[in-house]
């Protein structure tokens, strides 16, 4: 016997058609963008070729990472990721370019900076022979910045607040530099720089990446920031939708300003909302040498 039975075809106009292919786009663009991208840092490997580099620090590495925003939920995924591959990447160094936790919208702002604990909890789980270091962003400023450096430094990460230090590997040295955050107000590349020999390499950690057009003024070799989180929502053909302050010329990668070669990371978290969209979580590995072989 056979079974003659049939589901009903619904018909379906070309427009029906379109509109439902565009809710499953939406979809599935929304499930990508909350829950695929955000956890999912992705490696950008830079060369930079610097002419006052010591030759003896040739091929010397840096991991870049910036803007962690931690929350339990989810800036703690990519985290938790991202400790396996910068360790898998053996830098020589390891630098952070600020935002450990996030000003909430609303609440007890200094509440907020308790977050730095446990933060630098799995940031100290990663290694470098030359260390972890690390300048405060807008949102440790705008929380309890004396807490947040205490947790970083209680962990073995060194806050730079307009600082330097020399950082030597055998017989060569470079100084890393770091300043406050500079929306607070209280960034002093004058004060940073008073002991670092002008014949000697710097690089300096900024969060803001717009500080580029005061920096280029100073004897740095190379700036290192974050602060955009490159647009975090970008749309093909558009800019991106939001920007903060002093991270609206120079959003993500690579630029010249001036003399001063500057380098913008996307960072690892989220703010405002969980969302990243063609703009993924970011871990930059440069490499530092002072001329192309």
């Amino acid at each position: 016997m056979h079974n003659n039975f049939r589901l009903p075809v619904i018909p379906t106009t070309r427009r029906q058609f379109f509109l439902r292919a565009a809710a499953v786009g939406t979809l599935a663009v929304t499930g990508d963008s909350l829950l695929l991208e955000p956890n999912r840092p992705r490696i950008v490997r830079r060369d930079f070729f610097l002419p006052r580099w010591p030759q003896e620090l040739n091929r010397f590495t840096i991991a870049l990472l910036s803007d962690f925003h931690y929350d339990p939920y989810f800036s703690v995924h990519p985290l938790h990721a991202t400790i396996l591959l910068v360790n898998g990447l053996h830098p020589d160094l390891i630098v952070l370019t600020g935002d450990f936790v996030s000003v909430p919208e609303f609440g007890d702002e200094k509440k907020a900076a308790f977050a730095a604990e446990p933060c630098a909890s799995l940031l100290r789980q990663m290694t470098a022979p030359l260390g972890l270091w690390a300048v405060l962003g807008n949102h440790d400023d705008n929380t309890d910045p004396q807490h947040v450096t205490r947790a970083l430094e209680a962990e073995n990460i060194r806050v730079l607040a307009n600082q330097s230090v020399a950082i030597e590997r055998g017989s060569g040295r470079f100084w890393l530099a770091g300043v406050n955050d500079v929306i607070g107000g209280t960034a002093d590349l004058a004060a940073t720089l008073r002991n670092v020999p002008r014949d000697e390499a710097v690089v300096l950690l900024a969060h803001e990446p717009d500080f580029a057009d005061e920096a280029c003024r100073f004897p740095i070799d190379l700036q290192l920031s974050g602060h955009s989180h490159g647009g975090q929502v970008r749309l093909p053909f558009l800019p991106p939708l939001y920007l903060p302050e002093m991270a609206r010329k120079y959003v993500l990668g690579t630029y010249q300003v001036g003399p001063l070669p500057l380098y913008t990371n996307a960072g690892l978290g989220t703010v405002t909302v969980p969302v990243r969209l063609n703009c993924p979580p970011e871990i930059t590995l440069l490499t530092l040498q002072s001329s192309r072989l």
